[in-house]
């Protein structure tokens, strides 16, 4: 749970400013058959991930875009990687080092793993819930 809270306090400032962050709520998703959440794993209706704007991108040799990495409180990585289709998974990496807007990494996803560059935190935020204030 904590790194649950961690991350979502992390996600938060990329969150902050965002509408469709703010009108998704996790619970009601998954009343209404939008959105499965397991572990860290989060399947959403092909109506879900167009709301939400998910976009991926292939992984490349050892670098995903910079935008995609998730911290904890203790400071290990994250990215979501896609399986298979609407099936997103936050996945554990290791990243070396940051050039250009990108995470070069020790350790992460094959190459060619999808992996998911626009709508992380709302992904995050479905899977892990976000707090009213």
């Amino acid at each position: 749970m904590k790194r649950s809270a961690a991350i979502l306090l992390i996600a938060g400032v990329a969150l902050s400013g965002c509408a469709k962050s703010s009108e998704f709520n996790s619970e009601e998703a998954e009343n209404e058959g939008v959105a499965t959440v397991k572990d860290d794993q989060v399947t959403l209706s092909a109506q879900a991930a167009q709301r939400l704007g998910i976009k991926t991108a292939p992984a490349q040799r050892t670098t995903i875009p910079y935008a995609a990495v998730f911290y904890d409180e203790n400071g290990k990585a994250y990215a979501f990687t896609s399986p298979r289709r609407l099936t997103y998974v936050l996945t554990p990496i290791t990243v070396a080092e940051v050039k250009n807007h990108q995470a070069v990494l020790r350790r992460g996803p094959k190459v060619g793993t999808p992996v998911v560059t626009v709508g992380a935190a709302e992904l995050l935020g479905t899977a892990h819930g976000v707090e009213e204030e």
